[in-house]
């Protein structure tokens, strides 16, 4: 018999869904815009996390799927061209965090050559990437088995962090660069990816002892992240000059521990981050090429990214790769921090507004149901109206989420013609 999830294992999947290499690579840019009140940002970003959470608790526990998100909007809106639509953005949302992740990872193996960072930034973001996809098609357990684990040394490596460095604080620098309250919260909004992995507990309601645990797991995994990464940018900000974090902003964690664990630190937190963005890699490419195979199967998207070969769903992954490797070695950090929040907002926001349509069915609070489908809203267009600066930026988000509307509503046209 298959082992049964009980309940610090579903907190855990949570955490670990959530400390994966977000923090690693999004620390700096939200120090950019928000300076000393970064924790803030944090906080404020973690809150619009947990609202959104009561709705995914409420529908994990009524409609108890591996599909998750995918399962929850056809409950509520069926399977339509605007639902078809947000299940693919979904899977590009993900696509997004792949990109984010290999990014970091690249640029904290490249840490290590200061002479020729963007050339080996490129290099080992593409390695990764490459590897980590021939390893899920070998078998992607190898790594599956050992994520308890990596997710408890990033864990202990963040706590130690932020206990080493407490001492050392100089708390004048909460008082710098304070931005204004639009900059904060748009500040808070380009690092909410790095809250995102919550979900996954959703995908795990059919393999877990009893249900009715889940709401308190998913409110506990959420909090316990909110806690960790308030007290990572109070050690940051209170640890490194502000210009220095920015100069390094794509490894400012790293960054960070130099002042009070010197050379040491700066490498132990470089090669956390690489165990940790590399595992959040091996995780997302497992669950994104299982999320087009779902998407796949309610026929929302073409067929042959259902075909499975050697067990494994072989076309989504490969597809989830290709465009992975094109997207983190083109966009820059900001483009792609924007893309991956952008689109977890507005999947978030349709999660929201399922809850609510769905509430008699899942006996959810009307009240905080709305309040997280305003909150969401209104965290998209603070963001948005914050970081696109260029017609370049508006058209890769506009390509991003038009592609999505346009491949369904394609792809249902030629359905419909060759039925």
């Amino acid at each position: 018999m298959k082992e049964k999830v009980g309940f610090w294992s579903a907190v855990a999947i949570g955490i670990g869904g959530m400390v994966g290499g977000g923090i690693f690579a999004v620390l700096g840019l939200a120090v950019q815009l928000s300076g000393g009140a970064t924790p803030i940002a944090f906080f404020i970003a973690g809150l619009i996390a947990l609202i959104t959470s009561y709705s995914y608790a409420k529908l994990t526990v009524t409609y108890p799927s591996p599909g998750g998100t995918v399962e929850f909007l056809n409950r509520a809106f069926g399977r339509g061209v605007i639902t078809g639509s947000l299940n693919i953005l979904l899977w590009e949302s993900y696509i997004v965090m792949l990109s984010l992740y290999s990014y970091a990872f690249g640029s904290y193996a490249a840490s290590f050559f200061p002479h020729h960072i963007q050339f080996y930034r490129h290099v080992f973001t593409t390695l990764i990437i490459v590897l980590m996809t021939v390893l899920n098609l070998m078998s992607a357990g190898v790594v599956g088995e050992v994520e308890e684990y990596i997710v408890a040394f990033k864990v202990a490596i963040l706590l130690f962090f932020v206990l080493a460095g407490l001492w050392s604080i100089d708390f004048s620098r909460f008082n710098s660069h304070i931005p204004s309250a639009l900059r904060l919260v748009a500040g808070g909004m380009i690092i909410f990816l790095a809250y995102e992995g919550f979900e996954l507990i959703a995908n795990t309601a059919m393999d877990v002892e009893d249900l009715s645990f889940l709401p308190k797991a998913y409110y506990t995994a959420v909090g316990f992240v909110i806690f960790l990464y308030v007290s990572v940018a109070i050690v940051t900000v209170g640890n490194l000059p502000f210009q220095q974090i920015i100069n390094a902003r794509d490894y400012a964690l790293a960054a960070a521990a130099k002042p009070f664990l010197g050379e040491a630190g700066f490498t132990l937190i470089a090669i956390a981050a690489l165990l940790s963005t590399g595992s959040a890699i091996n995780a997302t490419l497992y669950g994104s090429a299982r999320v087009s195979y779902i998407i796949a199967k309610y026929r929302e998207m073409p067929a042959f990214m259902e075909k499975k070969v050697w067990s494994k769903p072989v076309e989504g992954l490969l597809l989830t790769s290709a465009l992975t490797l094109v997207m983190a070695n083109t966009l820059n950090l900001s483009n792609i921090s924007t893309l991956g929040s952008s689109g977890f907002l507005i999947i978030f926001s349709a999660v929201n507004l399922a809850n609510l349509r769905l509430r008699k069915e899942t006996k959810s609070n009307k009240l905080i149901t709305s309040f997280g489908f305003v909150t969401c809203i209104l965290a998209l267009i603070t963001l948005l109206s914050v970081t696109v600066k260029s017609i370049t930026d508006l058209l890769i988000l506009i390509a991003m989420i038009g592609s999505a509307f346009a491949f369904e509503s394609a792809y249902r046209v030629f359905i419909k013609e060759n039925a």
